[in-house]
């Protein structure tokens, strides 16, 4: 199944400087603020199908394009989820708003993770689509891929000019001819060594996360995360031995890495935690 990183979801577009960055996002309805952070090689674009269900349910997604990534063009930095954490809390505070929740999907949920452990002041709820603590988890087939992109050039740019990915870039990038430069960056980022246990471990926000059942790690390894949060046992009749933080884990059916940002189920999975849950009060225990 090939999915399609168009979208028809139109929102106003525009750009703010910040952090040196000439940084593109999108504004789509009106309702409770959501940042919503696309992942590798991607846009806010890719979250097209999403995005609708997201602005019926009540919030205004607000989605920007990461540095190097779609309209936003790259700078002489690293390509850095920590540094581009800072980005985000940028513009959350460049638009004046006091608090808002943030969902972030693979590259751009590592870029939420670290938003809210660095700004938790920020951050109402917090989304995790797609994200894993250390590398030792994934698929040792897809571990031996990743360590090959480590090692990716500009010269696999070619290479890649039939996939949604380039094609994406191609279309919106203000210089299409950088592709192989965010490649690079992009190897350079997947080649250095992480573990964010004691990060997530730290959360001071209620989080769901969510994967799909054939997601690049297994659902035991999304099962253990969420054992970091207090979860991983019965939560009581009543809900009352729930994790104490109001944290949350959904393993989507019949979904992977690769299309689990456009299903629908994320949709109402992220709509059930970010309103029906948001009305619930948590355990104290």
């Amino acid at each position: 199944m090939t999915t399609d990183w168009t979208t028809e979801a139109t929102g106003t577009g525009q750009y703010v400087d910040l952090n040196g960055l000439h940084l593109y996002y999108e504004v789509h309805g009106s309702g409770r603020p959501l940042i919503l952070i696309h992942g590798g090689l991607g846009s806010g674009e890719m979250f097209g199908p999403v995005i609708p269900a997201l602005v019926s349910g009540g919030h205004q997604v607000i989605a920007p394009d990461l540095q190097a990534h779609g309209r936003t063009a790259d700078i002489d930095r690293p390509l850095d989820i920590k540094l581009l954490a800072d980005d985000v809390a940028a513009l959350i505070r460049h638009l004046g708003l006091e608090k808002v929740d943030v969902m972030g999907y693979s590259l751009g949920g590592g870029t939420a993770l670290f938003t809210a452990v660095k700004y938790p002041e920020l951050v109402d709820r917090l989304v995790l689509v797609s994200v894993y603590l250390r590398p030792d988890v994934i698929d040792p087939v897809l571990l031996e891929l990743q360590e090959q992109m480590g090692a990716l050039t500009a010269d696999a740019a070619e290479a890649m000019k039939d996939t949604p990915m380039y094609q994406l870039y191609e279309r919106v990038a203000p210089r299409p001819e950088d592709f192989g430069r965010l490649l690079e960056k992009v190897g350079a980022m997947m080649g250095t060594p992480f573990d964010y246990t004691e990060d997530v471990r730290g959360l001071q926000v209620p989080t769901l996360l969510v994967a799909g059942d054939a997601d690049q790690a297994p659902p035991a390894h999304y099962a253990e995360i969420f054992g970091l949060l207090g979860g991983g046992h019965d939560g009581g009749w009543m809900g009352e031995n729930r994790p104490a933080g109001g944290h949350a884990l959904a393993i989507l059916p019949g979904l992977q890495h690769y299309n689990v940002f456009a299903s629908p189920l994320l949709a109402a999975s992220a709509l059930w935690f970010l309103d029906a849950a948001a009305t619930s009060t948590p355990s104290s225990d």
